[in-house]
């Protein structure tokens, strides 16, 4: 058991004591992870991750994204202590109504929470997407000297996460575009919410993601050898070739006498008299509730400061760039900000009343006539373009190292598509879309539902809306799809009749901030 003092782990520790008081406050919470992942958070988040906690939507941060969102105590605690504008007074309001830390991650609620997870294996792909963003960020807007996007994307991913056929479709994607700046680390405690991981799942999760492209790492001693944690987060952060996996070892429940690397630890509080003796064995006062030593403040402090420090090295090269590109700075700033150009409507294709043309081949005609003039427009489909009519014209196929072109070639793969294109725009300074069958849109419903919750500009192009789609049949014949769709809150659905309606309704979804889907025929 740790309890030194050192600031390492007396940091950890206290991480782990936030945890235990927030949920045992709340009577309700997930102290399994963040009681095993603390070393792993507090490794990356003081040695690699690179945040300015006062200015949490910088565009050259590092993304850090917690899949496992249940273990949200420790999100909010890492927050806390490294300075993001997050009191102990939210940390006591844990799962509480109308608190800034609700059970699981919400982006629109929390500051410095880059994405909103909680439904497992979501945040594979989220991460996916965000580092996608950023290759193709850094193509359009990096010059020689002027690296304005360079940052990394972490995800930290669970037993749970990878178990999700979403994450085998995001690995795979992955790996295949070489998203070198893209890393998942992985606590792997072998524990589930019913019991041992061994009840419903043997294979080897390594090998899985070698065959995939990525590189995988290992700490077999993660609940205490900090230096190998490091170690390897800088191994895996100097890797530009391939995505990184950092397969960590730990103990759920690390520090509990009685239920440390079992079930119990996962779900549910440890209770009053578990908690006092896990604090103890922590090296922690059990009477001194929601309580961060003055040297654990210092500490993260750190860390804090040499995020700032890069911040303002980054804000400095801006300002250079802005003299020595101007037009690119205003359409980096404009890109940011999710405006779009002016005059973009006037681009807009227009048709002769009553004029026969399929609806998917008008939005295609539109995609064709504005993507030369809204240069963020970004998308793909489930291997379905020629379908769908979705391929930007002339835009090229995406390369993950590079950044270059602007059609994303999913694959099918429809439920990674549509969280890979909510990370797209989490991350901003793109307008995603995406599309399949309008029948198909049942294998997306999840990352629909969240960009939803997080109001995310995101067009969702679905096709072939009608049963009478011929000799496919009814596999292929939605008819509950647009009902169930409508149920979903904040989501817009429009279903354009005619050329015309597709044009006006790509125009609101373009100039809207909420996801917008698009069933056409």
């Amino acid at each position: 058991m740790k309890t030194s003092q050192q600031p390492s782990w007396l940091t950890i520790n206290t991480l782990r004591g936030l945890a235990i008081d927030a949920i045992e406050a709340a009577r309700s919470g997930h102290p399994g992870l963040p009681l095993g992942a603390a070393p792993l958070a507090y490794a990356l988040w003081q040695t690699q991750l690179r945040f300015d906690p006062a200015a949490p939507r910088w565009p050259d941060r590092d993304r850090f994204v917690l899949s496992p969102g249940h273990g949200s105590a420790l999100l909010y605690a890492l927050l806390h202590v490294y300075g993001y504008d997050l009191g102990l007074d939210d940390l006591r309001a844990f799962r509480q109504w109308g608190s800034r830390t609700p059970g699981h991650p919400e982006r629109l609620v929390t500051p410095g929470v880059e994405a909103t997870t909680g439904p497992l294996g979501q945040g594979t792909a989220l991460a996916v997407g965000m580092a996608i963003a950023e290759r193709r960020l850094a193509r359009r807007f990096n010059r020689p000297g002027f690296p304005i996007f360079d940052h990394r994307t972490w995800a930290l991913v669970s037993d749970g996460d990878l178990m999700e056929g979403i994450a085998a479709e995001a690995a795979s994607l992955a790996g295949h575009l070489g998203l070198g700046r893209l890393n998942f680390v992985y606590d792997a405690n072998d524990i589930t919410l019913d019991g041992p991981l061994s009840m419903a799942c043997s294979e080897d999760i390594a090998r899985r993601f070698e065959a995939c492209g990525w590189q995988v790492l290992k700490v077999e001693q993660a609940d205490t050898d900090l230096e190998a944690l490091v170690e390897a987060f800088g191994t895996a952060r100097e890797q530009t070739e391939s995505p990184t996996l950092v397969i960590c070892h730990t103990t759920i429940g690390w520090g509990s006498p009685n239920k440390a690397a079992s079930a119990a630890a996962h779900g549910s509080p440890l209770g009053p008299e578990e908690a006092v003796l896990t604090k103890r064995a922590l090296g922690l006062d059990p009477k001194a509730l929601f309580h961060v030593p003055r040297q654990v403040s210092s500490h993260g402090a750190e860390a804090a400061r040499r995020g700032r420090e890069a911040h303002e090295k980054w804000r400095s090269l801006l300002e250079d760039y802005r003299q020595a590109h101007p037009e690119l700075a205003a359409a980096l700033d404009r890109a940011m900000e999710d405006s779009l150009p002016e005059g973009w409507r006037a681009r807009l294709p227009r048709w002769k009343p009553g004029q026969s043309l399929a609806t998917r081949a008008a939005g295609g005609e539109v995609i064709r006539a504005l993507a030369p003039e809204v240069p963020e427009l970004l998308g793909g489909d489930a291997d379905l373009s020629c379908s769908t009519k979705t391929a930007i014209p002339e835009g090229g196929s995406f390369e993950g190292r590079q950044g270059s072109g602007r059609n994303l070639h999913f694959g099918i793969r429809e439920h990674a598509m549509g969280a890979i294109a909510n990370g797209i725009a989490c991350h901003g300074g793109l307008r995603p879309f995406v599309a399949t069958f309008l029948a198909f849109s049942d294998y997306m419903r999840t990352p629909v539902r969240l960009a939803a919750l997080d109001r995310l500009p995101v067009i969702f192009v679905w096709t072939h809306d009608s049963i009478g789609v011929g000799e496919d049949g009814p596999t292929h014949q939605p008819v509950e799809q647009v009902l169930a769709l409508r149920a979903i809150p904040e989501l817009a659905v429009m279903r354009p009749g005619d050329a015309n309606e597709t044009a006006a309704a790509w125009a609101w979804a373009l100039a809207s901030a909420r996801p917008t889907p698009h069933p056409d025929r």
